[in-house]
């Protein structure tokens, strides 16, 4: 029989955290450098050209901002199901957590719009530096996109078992995949100006 991971409820009395959410800032520091080195080249892709496009004259703000909203309100959401995790109301708690799976879908539906008239006019990564670095940076974040989904599907379907075994457990499960789904959110907070608006 396997030994458990100690430390998965009640925070370890040196790092003042459990190991879940330790790990989740560890992992989630790494996923800065890879966003970091990203936003880096766009700057200095920027900087060092004379003919950059402004991307408010060729990308669709409207779609962007309904985005920006969605995924804001997604955030909302997956802190109101912790939140009613912590008080025992499991059953609130899952209906907030399927409201994010909904919006981020909402957010993949918007984004597949907007990628499908790009390339319904022959526009693709290869057009330009602009649409390179454009393609690459809000496909990666879509991708992250998608592995929320796919974190918040499980808890909610075969891992929520642990829901009934060990409700804190899950309660600190959810705020690890809350806290990933908060940085997914911030990611697009800066793409959005850095891509769109300026």
């Amino acid at each position: 029989m396997m030994d458990e991971i100690p430390y998965t409820v009640k925070p370890h009395p040196m790092s003042g955290l459990y190991s879940g959410k330790l790990g989740t800032w560890l992992f989630l520091a790494s996923e800065v450098m890879l966003f970091g080195a990203l936003f880096s080249s766009y700057i200095l892709l920027r900087v060092g050209s004379d003919d950059w496009p402004h991307g408010a004259d060729l990308l669709n703000i409207p779609l962007a901002t309904l985005n920006t909203a969605i995924l804001i309100i997604s955030s909302v959401t997956v802190v109101l199901g912790w939140a009613n995790l912590k008080m025992g109301e499991n059953a609130k708690a899952k209906m907030y957590l399927w409201v994010t799976v909904i919006l981020a879908c909402g957010f993949l539906v918007v984004k597949a719009f907007e990628y499908g008239a790009k390339f319904s006019h022959h526009i693709s990564p290869a057009t330009n530096n602009f649409y390179a670095t454009y393609f690459t940076m809000t496909g990666l974040h879509g991708l992250h996109v998608i592995g929320g989904i796919a974190v918040f599907v499980y808890l909610l379907t075969s891992g929520s078992k642990l829901l009934e075994e060990n409700p804190e457990h899950y309660a600190n499960r959810i705020e690890c995949a809350g806290l990933y789904w908060h940085f997914v959110d911030l990611v697009w907070i800066f793409l959005f100006p850095a891509l769109y608006l300026l």
